[in-house]
């Protein structure tokens, strides 16, 4: 299969596990403090968003049994490090949290990887 065929689906993945954990943390957010009790578990499973990371989960996990059974693991595995790409941008998007220089380096270190790494 062409290993070129395998960035865009990294990217996607990616993009899912990145969606899922930005669900999460609203998710969270609307939660009740942890607890054995009814109205707890009622603020987990009447989330919306916690559905919604279920299914961003999901789907990235059926992406991924694709890739792994079609692309060699030393090339699939480290494209997973994109989805670090997109929640730092989700930080910024979302959560407005601020970014230093440091770690946009380090985000463009990630993209040059996945580059080598794909060619």
């Amino acid at each position: 299969m062409n290993n070129w065929l395998l960035l865009p689906l990294a990217v996607v993945q990616s993009l899912l596990l990145a969606s899922g954990q930005v669900l999460l943390k609203f998710a969270l957010a609307r939660m009740l403090p942890f607890s054995w009790t009814f109205p707890f578990w009622k603020s987990v499973f009447a989330n919306w968003q916690f559905a919604a990371c279920g299914l961003c989960y999901g789907a990235g996990s059926i992406l991924w049994f694709y890739i792994l059974k079609h692309f060699p693991f030393s090339m699939a595995y480290p494209m997973v490090s994109l989805s670090y790409v997109f929640g730092m941008i989700a930080a910024i998007v979302f959560f407005h949290e601020p970014v230093s220089l440091a770690k946009w380096l380090g985000v463009l270190l990630i993209m040059a990887g996945c580059y080598f790494i794909a060619k």
